[in-house]
């Protein structure tokens, strides 16, 4: 298998440390509002990556957090809480608008479905929150701070970036680089050595004198900054170094820069062998913003009467290191293709066919899907090969001695990506001759018969649509 990593610019040969077990942490969402169509590419991306190496019969050990403190709008040491912004936007205590937006992440995870993360057993959902690793987080400060990596001023306990060669090294930029242009006025406290060393523990003076979420420390009362709970959660769970390490681009230059500093620094070793970014999502062609009103939700996409894969194939057209541009003809486009391939395994149970697609076509085509996947999770080239498939078996269909080989295959397919379409079979034996029935009746333009049959089927809880690829059914 072979996997982009950003630690050194260039595709390189995945080699896991254990030759049967790989270690994957994968950010998660700061929960204080719903997650964009830009989050959701990104978790999208770390399933496709899990998948992928399952396929390639890894035993994957996964874990990622759930933000639900310390991180500031600026993605670094200033400007307001998030959580702190939710809860004055919506008139709830910040442990609330955890809560809410926690379960809401988790509902679009489900919708999407997205394998939940399953090395972290003190959650029954599997998710690891940066609230319940605070010890962890004050004895990585503590242990900061007695091999001088750290110190305290009378705002927070910040990490000394001079203190350690490596720092920067993910973006391949040396300190001193990022240090030209840099303008003293963002720095607002003055006892920072260095513009970018960066706080591990805010304490509640100043600005978060009024900090709602805090708690006691050795040095007194604050909260974690947002890059701490990563390592920690890490440490405590996974050990270091990892083999892989996700995230948005957007986290290389502040966020995982930071977090891989302070885990080598507190623990003597790297924090990961691999890190793997996805890009960005543009909507329309431009940056999502709300103030544009191009700024969408997994709801947002439910109400316009689209499902959430097809957003999920809508993301998987595009490689990950490729920017996506979402527009709503794009995802109806998305849409058109995923009808396609539900119409595809419904054809399944054709009974007159003119060519049989053979047990070998279809092992070739896995091979194909497969080897994309391996190179670098290239999923348009995956899809690519899955549709030349669809076409061939919408225009023959599969006879009933093929049938067992093709659900199997199906059910790969749902492992590879996760669109549901094995689940296609699980009809009763009734609806399937209805199904039938109503195909024939289409193709004889006995139009009554087939609204009948429709009707039929609807009492059976069985909806039928047609579109250019045939009729496709899903349950009501």
């Amino acid at each position: 298998m072979k996997l982009y990593n950003t630690l050194g610019r260039k595709l390189e040969d995945f080699v896991p440390q254990d030759p049967q077990k790989v270690s994957l942490y994968t950010c998660g969402p700061t929960v204080y509002d719903f997650a964009h169509v830009g989050n959701l590419r990104k978790f999208i991306f770390d399933d496709t990556l899990r998948r992928s190496l399952e396929l390639s019969e890894f035993k994957v050990r996964h874990v990622m957090n759930i933000t639900d403190v310390g991180h500031l709008v600026s993605d670094a040491d200033e400007g307001e809480d998030k959580l702190e912004k939710g809860a004055l936007r919506e008139g709830k205590s910040v442990w609330d608008v955890a809560q809410s937006y926690t379960e809401a992440f988790k509902q679009d995870m489900n919708l999407l479905n997205i394998l939940r993360p399953n090395a972290y057993s003190d959650k029954p959902d599997g998710y690891a929150r940066a609230t319940d690793f605070i010890t962890e987080q004050i004895g990585m400060v503590q242990l900061l701070l007695d091999k001088g990596f750290a110190y305290q001023t009378k705002q927070a306990i910040y990490f000394n970036v001079t203190k350690l060669p490596s720092y920067g090294e993910l973006t391949g930029q040396k300190l001193s680089d990022k240090e030209v242009g840099v303008r003293s006025e963002v720095v607002t406290d003055k006892e920072k050595k260095h513009p970018y060393d960066f706080a591990v523990w805010f304490f509640t003076v100043g600005k978060f004198e009024g900090h709602s979420m805090h708690w006691d420390s050795p040095w007194g009362d604050g909260f974690p900054g947002w890059h701490l709970e990563c390592s920690a959660i890490i440490h405590a769970t996974l050990g270091e170094p990892i083999d892989i390490h996700t995230g948005g681009i957007d986290h290389i230059g502040t966020h995982h820069t930071n977090e891989m500093a302070q885990s080598e620094a507190a623990f003597g070793t790297k924090l990961s062998k691999f890190w793997l970014h996805s890009d960005f999502i543009l909507v329309d062609g431009a940056k999502m913003s709300k103030s544009k009103d191009n700024f969408y939700t997994l709801k947002d996409i439910l109400d316009k009467q689209y499902t959430s894969l097809d957003f999920r194939l809508l993301a998987l057209q595009a490689h990950y290191r490729s920017e996506l541009n979402f527009t709503w003809a794009s995802l109806e486009a998305a849409q058109n293709r995923l009808n396609a391939y539900m119409a595809m395994a419904d054809h399944q149970w054709q009974t007159s066919v003119d060519e049989f697609i053979n047990p070998q076509l279809i092992e070739t085509t896995q091979e194909a899907i497969l080897e994309a996947l391996q190179n670098d999770l290239n999923t348009p080239i995956a899809l690519e090969k899955l549709s030349q498939f669809e076409s061939l078996v919408s225009s023959h269909g599969v006879p009933q001695e093929s049938s067992a080989r093709f659900v199997a295959f199906l059910q790969w397919l749902d492992s590879a990506f996760g669109l549901d379409l094995s689940t296609r079979h699980d009809l009763s034996g009734g609806a399937k001759e209805l199904l039938m029935l109503r195909a024939t009746a289409r193709k004889d333009k006995d139009w009554p018969e087939a609204d009948r049959l429709r009707d039929e089927l609807q009492k059976q809880g069985v909806e039928v649509r047609d579109t250019s690829y045939g009729q496709v059914w899903s349950r009501v």
